[in-house]
């Protein structure tokens, strides 16, 4: 059986032979991460990133052996993003800054969410990012595996919310329908749903919630549900670390 080829992080810009490559890595990576950005992962391919760079498909091979490579290097571009992310000795605070990063990079980037919920990538910036989120547990106790668990835990809430934010917009636009006018269509089955008798929790919900109805129903949402895995995170935090907001 053939041995796997290196990770792409540890084979050259430029090969020993052949003619000087007219671009680069991060060239590949900015072609892709436009093309995304703009209209969803599934338009990046070789043949796509070729006709942007106006080269032959064959000759992306000398950057990437396959478009998962691709995928690491937006994956690493985008995370960039965040390099002037700093701690601040506060464990609490310093996460709570990095789930708004993280939210706020994603939401930029729709695609990103998809592919970093899989393996992760070490590149530069993405091993800087890994780097600086490990770093907030300083001080406070936690083994390896705890710190693993932590970020697992408050990263996969960020990626979850952001993933209904961009299921919200995408339900605007398939349907035409704003999220008041959406409720006041649903409004108008609620009488039934609540003489059926068969729901009184969710007939409650529907006469007593106020969140769904206001305009900054999601980032009520997102800082009410980072508030709920912080404070379960304080339960493995040994140190006695003041708890302030930033």
């Amino acid at each position: 059986m053939d041995q796997p080829a290196p990770v792409i992080w540890m084979r050259p810009e430029q090969g020993a032979r052949g003619p000087k490559a007219a671009y680069r890595r991060d060239d590949v990576a900015a072609v892709a991460v436009r093309v995304a950005d703009a209209e969803g992962i599934d338009a990046v391919s070789m043949r796509r990133i070729a006709a942007e760079l106006s080269v032959g498909v064959a000759s992306l091979y000398r950057y990437v052996l396959r478009k998962d490579e691709v995928h690491e290097l937006m994956t690493d571009a985008v995370m960039a993003e965040l390099a002037d992310a700093r701690t601040t000795g506060d464990w609490r605070a310093d996460l709570r800054r990095f789930a708004h990063l993280l939210r706020e990079v994603s939401l930029r980037h729709p695609w990103l969410p998809a592919l970093s919920a899989g393996r992760p990538t070490h590149g530069p910036y993405s091993l800087r990012w890994t780097e600086l989120t490990l770093a907030a547990f300083d001080g406070t106790g936690l083994g390896t595996d705890d710190m693993l668990l932590a970020l697992g835990t408050l990263f996969s809430f960020v990626r979850g919310h952001v993933q209904a934010e961009l299921a919200e917009q995408e339900a605007i636009r398939r349907s035409g329908l704003s999220n008041d006018e959406w409720l006041t269509q649903q409004g108008e089955y609620g009488p039934a749903i609540m003489n059926n008798g068969a729901y009184p929790r969710f007939s409650r919900v529907m006469v007593e919630a106020e969140t769904p109805h206001a305009a900054d129903r999601l980032q009520q949402a997102f800082e009410a549900g980072l508030d709920r895995v912080l404070t379960g995170l304080s339960a493995t935090i040994t140190e006695d670390v003041p708890d302030k907001q930033p």
